[in-house]
């Protein structure tokens, strides 16, 4: 079936602001280095006054991987909540111009557009402080079953999880799809948000999703186990697709009774920010294209190397080039 859309991302519309900073900055503002944490308004203020000078752009989970995709070639199209404010219209004009659909009607009054405040420290590591204002309100009304239909595949950010309403989103998008005979993607995002909902993201999981993107911790943390290899084949049972990665010891691709090791392309690590949102946007726009698993895989190793060689969770590069020999 031919559709108007390779992928649709669905997820928390965030501008971020990226910054270099060192140990010392984290322990003074008690973070824990390498987990994001949740804020309120007045903290993003004083946060955002006191860190070093960054750069600002859209971004977001699903955004960076709808990005990363676009970059690539497909076809895509984005789903979040912006305020009619400023930022929503940075956000909004920054999207449309790296060729992503961006129909969501903004939010009038209320919260303002969310923004995360990332600390990237010396070894690579980022520690992300967010404050998500306007992206609470995204509810079942803002998912266009239209649009969903419309989409190979429908991508959802596990960060949006937290409020009931977006839970409830994700269900009717994760319906429209299959009844559309289309497929449903989900990122767990954050072990941190796996723990708040570990019974509710099991269901989904295991009743909506056909491929499931996590990292070593967050598939170990889903399903409860210590070992990577266990928690794995839990995966391979409950969904038709897991693509499950490893920092350097690259990604495992696991479909049915097949396995697929894949190698993390040799790079310097400057910045890991949105290097699991680049790993999905190369292996969904390698998969909705026709390509095989191996080299969805590879696609998805190069696009993920380049974001975490340089600042920022965008690429810097032309990707199409990178992977013209794939």
């Amino acid at each position: 079936m031919t559709t108007r859309f390779d992928i649709l991302g669905i997820g928390n519309a965030i501008v971020d602001v990226v910054a270099q900073a060192d140990d010392t900055f984290l322990s003074r503002h008690d973070m824990r280095k390498g987990s994001m944490t949740l804020i309120d308004p007045e903290a993003a203020e004083t946060l955002y006054a006191t860190m070093p000078p960054g750069q600002e752009s859209s971004g977001g989970s699903a955004a960076n991987t709808c990005a990363v995709a676009a970059a690539l070639g497909a076809r895509v199209a984005y789903l979040g909540k912006v305020a009619n404010d400023q930022l929503g219209t940075v956000f909004r004009h920054d999207m449309m111009a790296i060729g992503v659909h961006f129909p969501s009607t903004p939010l009038y009054g209320g919260a303002s557009t969310a923004r995360c405040l990332i600390l990237v420290t010396p070894d690579g590591q980022r520690t992300m402080n967010t404050y998500l204002g306007a992206c609470v309100s995204f509810s079942e009304a803002d998912v266009s079953e239209a649009l969903v239909a419309d989409a190979a595949v429908s991508y959802l950010e596990g960060y949006l999880f937290d409020p009931p309403a977006a839970q409830r989103a994700f269900r009717r998008a994760a319906a429209a799809a299959h009844a559309a005979g289309q497929q449903v993607a989900l990122s767990l995002s954050d072990p941190f948000c796996v723990d708040r909902h570990r019974a509710a993201f099991l269901e989904l999981v295991k009743q909506d999703v056909d491929i499931l993107f996590a990292n070593e911790a967050e598939v170990t943390s889903l399903y409860e186990e210590n070992s990577f290899e266990t928690a794995a084949e839990r995966a391979r049972a409950d969904v038709a697709l897991a693509a499950l990665t490893r920092s350097e010891a690259g990604s495992v691709i696991l479909r049915g009774d097949e396995t697929v090791e894949i190698a993390a392309e040799p790079t310097r690590v400057v910045d890991t920010t949105g290097a699991g949102d680049a790993y999905a946007a190369g292996f969904l726009a390698g998969l909705t294209s026709g390509k095989p698993l191996p080299v969805c895989g590879r696609i998805a190793s190069i696009a993920a190397a380049e974001v975490i060689s340089h600042f920022g969770a965008r690429p810097q590069i032309d990707l199409k080039k990178l992977i013209r020999s794939v």
